[in-house]
């Protein structure tokens, strides 16, 4: 073999064998999308009507916040006038939906006074009235009627109970309203009876979650300058502080979305206020490290400018995700043994010469998306297993096309070293324009589409691209170098059929 073909097979083939080690070593694998592992995927409807420049920044607050909730490869895309958001390997759906979808309008507004659940029933009471009355004639007679005409706390504590929770379209940030605590199950705790919003969540810069002692969570709270943010603040926690009527039991509730996330209450660090910097601020108050963690994302990410409401929600198991990804494998299997079959009992060493094409592609690609899922988040979806099936036949096409064209010079009573070598260029040619019109076509699959449809063109233009270097970088120096060797003397183990025979000439003369 001569030089000129050893160095690119060599090279090539290093370079397949380096990747793959690297993949082993660095422990990367593909990332598996929502189609082969399972998770949830929702489309996000705005309640009203909204402008595209609403929707995008929509978009971007989502695409952040399930950034920030660790979801490998999510898919944050635009369909018309609705959001699709996609989250493979999603331990908890309702959580990532709760997190991904609400407007967050955050609030801190004083508390006036805390009520019971609404439907709580007042205790029995412990003075029996009817024993009383049996016992005496009039003095119990009397006593009875001097309690129903004056006000009785029974009667103040009834009417506190039968307040009712302010429906959230209600929820008018300059009026006095009740709101809701309720935990983890989303039972009602305890409610707040609350005065006007004294500032929104835009007044704050960032927030983060931060461990206080061994299992506690509080939360970091940095306020932006000036009158809208660390000023307001310090304004109605100098009223909490001093128990004012603005804000009489002293705490000061944040409401997220017509519910009391927290009530902390101002803890005066000296008989008179000092105020607080605009980043020493934090809120505490027994959060488990999801609840501030939560609290946290939402704080830093900002309010939806739009409201969204999920219009469709559909859940894959793990389990049917993983059949998915079997049944994918399983179909790939298949046509690649076939292919190899057919390949080998027609072209012979020619058609190992092809296989040995197809593996060093796959290991190449095996590579490459196992880099890309690691280091990109990129993930192999059901539809981009399809896209690899289909260019095992784009690869094979590239071989095919090299083969009949040496067996048509072979035909034309060429050797076979030189078909083999004269056969490449106009082959190759050949398999340049099929490539490149099947990467224009992969291109605008990419470019038009969304979704799945999406990571089949991605995959099929990268196993397309591959194809054009193993092709020119393996086929081609592999193939000449079979024909130089002691093959060209038995060109039917190529798959090459034997030229004919010159047929006989008859010379005559005069009689």
């Amino acid at each position: 073999m001569r030089r000129r073909e050893l160095v690119p097979l060599v090279g090539i083939l290093v370079i397949t064998i380096v990747a793959l080690a690297y993949t082993f070593i660095a422990s990367n694998r593909p990332l598996l999308g929502l189609d082969l592992q399972g998770g949830v995927s929702v489309v996000l409807q705005p309640t009203g009507p909204v402008d595209e420049d609403q929707l995008d920044q929509a978009i971007d607050i989502i695409r952040r916040r399930v950034d920030a909730l660790g979801v490998a490869e999510p898919e944050v895309s635009r369909q018309g006038e609705t959001v699709l958001v996609q989250l493979p390997g999603i331990e908890d759906p309702q959580r990532a939906l709760d997190l991904v979808g609400q407007t967050a309008e955050l609030r801190f507004r004083p508390v006036l006074d805390i009520l019971p659940p609404e439907g709580t029933t007042l205790p029995p009471d412990t003075t029996d009235t009817t024993d009383a009355t049996d016992a005496t004639d009039t003095t119990d007679t009397t006593a009875a009627t001097d309690t129903t005409d004056a006000p009785s706390a029974e009667d103040d504590l009834l009417e506190q109970l039968n307040r009712p929770t302010t429906a959230p379209e209600d929820d008018d940030p300059a009026a006095e309203v009740v709101l809701p605590q309720v935990d983890d199950e989303g039972n009602v705790v305890q409610r707040f009876v609350l005065g006007p919003t004294a500032l929104r969540g835009d007044a704050l810069s960032t927030a983060n979650a931060t461990l206080l002692g061994i299992s506690e969570w509080q939360v970091n709270v940095e306020f932006r300058g000036g009158d809208e943010g660390i000023d307001a603040f310090n304004a109605i926690s100098a009223s909490c502080h001093a128990r004012s009527a603005e804000c009489p039991t002293g705490q000061l509730a944040i409401a997220l979305d017509s519910e009391v996330v927290s009530a902390p209450a101002i803890q005066p660090t000296n008989a008179t206020f000092v105020p607080f910097a605009a980043d020493q601020v934090v809120i505490s108050g027994g959060f488990s490290e999801r609840e501030a963690k939560d609290l946290a994302l939402v704080l830093r990410f900002g309010a939806l400018p739009v409201e969204l409401e999920p219009q469709q929600i559909q859940t894959v198991s793990a389990t049917l995700g993983r059949d998915a990804l079997e049944a994918g494998v399983i179909a790939g299997l298949v046509g690649l043994a076939l292919v190899t079959v057919y390949m080998v009992a027609y072209y012979r060493v020619l058609g190992v010469v092809a296989m040995l094409s197809l593996l060093v592609s796959f290991g190449l690609l095996w590579a490459i998306v196992s880099w890309l899922g690691a280091t990109q988040g990129l993930a192999l979806t059901l539809a981009g297993i399809t896209g690899l099936i289909v260019s095992i036949g784009v690869s094979v096409d590239s071989n095919v096309v090299y083969f009949e064209n040496i067996k048509e010079e072979a035909r034309e009573g060429r050797p076979v070293r030189s078909a083999v070598e004269h056969s490449f260029a106009s082959a190759f040619s050949t398999i340049v324009k099929a490539d490149v019109t099947t990467l224009i076509g992969a291109v605008l699959l990419y470019v038009l589409t969304i979704g799945p449809v999406r990571g089949f063109a991605l995959y099929l233009a990268l196993a397309t691209i591959l194809d054009l270097v193993v092709s020119y970088f393996l086929m081609r120096p592999t193939v000449v170098a079979l024909g130089r060797s002691r093959l060209r003397d038995h060109p039917h183990m190529l798959g090459i059929p034997t030229a004919p025979a010159p047929s006989p000439v008859v010379a005559g003369g005069a009689s």
